[in-house]
């Protein structure tokens, strides 16, 4: 049994006529006939009643009718599904807060564009509540987020670790506090600081640090990357976690350089978040063990 021929049955049950039929179906009368009769063989019943007026569905056609549409529509949500489901692995949409870009996101992305290639990878910079939002609401398939070490982490997303650092302080290779082994919150008081807007843990942060008090901030910016830009032209410092820094390629060009913080023990966490949900789209799921598998590198590296 084909699905075909049950599709050939409801449209000559519905319009009453072979000939009608055989036209909507694009197909010869004949060859809709000979159909028609190869499934009623195959069930053992009359499907239609055949007059020289036309036809009409039999009475066991007619019992069997519901279940010939049941299946029809059955199949029909199986192909909406499966195109659904296409569709949505043709793109996969990133929030991130833009840390560790650099040596987690960026290279990532690449190993996973490598094995899907016709797959776009849309990565949108967003604060950690936005993108906890669009988890939920499905504007995400997954979101990179900063967290503090103790952090509680939404209970309706699953959450995966992937790089622990510290915090430090981001200089130009000129500035003062970098002929320095390590800065303490008062020697930062000494230079232009340039601060993440609310809303991102470094913010956060920096008022955790400074007991309350931070340093008047000469700017404030939006996530780690023009952060980084900013320290790089020599507006001031900023406070990134390290691993936001180590590998960038203003730090590789020596553009930016970095000094721990004095007697500080805070860990700054990179995790991956995604809806809790039995199923995922395959791109998803390989996107989200392509970030694995680098953070796993990243960790083992000296």
């Amino acid at each position: 049994m084909r699905t075909e021929q049950l599709e050939y049955i409801e449209a000559v049950t519905r319009l009453g006529s072979l000939r009608r039929a055989a036209g909507e179906l694009h197909l010869s009368q004949p060859a809709l006939s000979e159909t028609v009769r190869n499934l009623e063989r195959e069930l053992g019943v009359s499907l239609l009643d055949r007059h020289r007026s036309g036809v009409k569905v039999s009475d066991e056609g007619r019992e069997l009718l519901p279940h010939i549409i049941g299946v029809l529509e059955s199949v029909d949500r199986l192909r909406r599904a499966a195109h659904d489901q296409h569709q949505s692995s043709r793109v996969v949409r990133v929030g991130t807060v833009n840390a560790a870009t650099a040596p987690l996101l960026v290279p990532a992305v690449r190993a996973f564009r490598e094995t899907h290639p016709a797959t776009q990878v849309e990565m949108v910079g967003s604060q950690q509540d936005d993108i906890h939002r669009g988890l939920r609401e499905g504007r995400f398939d997954l979101g990179l987020v900063n967290y503090l070490d103790g952090d509680d982490t939404p209970p309706d997303v699953d959450t995966t670790e992937l790089l622990r650092g510290r915090p430090v302080v981001c200089l130009h290779p000129d500035s003062p506090l970098a002929r320095l082994k390590a800065v303490s919150p008062a020697d930062l008081e000494t230079e232009p600081f340039i601060a993440m807007r609310a809303g991102y843990v470094m913010h956060r942060y920096a008022h955790r640090l400074l007991g309350g008090s931070p340093p008047s901030f000469a700017y404030s910016t939006d996530g780690a990357e023009l952060g980084k830009l900013m320290v790089a032209e020599g507006l001031g410092a900023a406070l990134l976690p390290d691993f936001s820094v180590i590998g960038d390629p203003l730090e590789r060009a020596g553009m930016i350089t970095h000094r721990p913080l004095t007697d500080e023990t805070t860990r700054v966490l990179v995790v991956l978040q995604r809806r809790r949900s039995d199923s995922f789209p395959r791109a998803v799921r390989e996107l989200h063990e392509a970030f694995v598998t680098r953070a796993t590198g990243l960790r083992e590296r000296p």
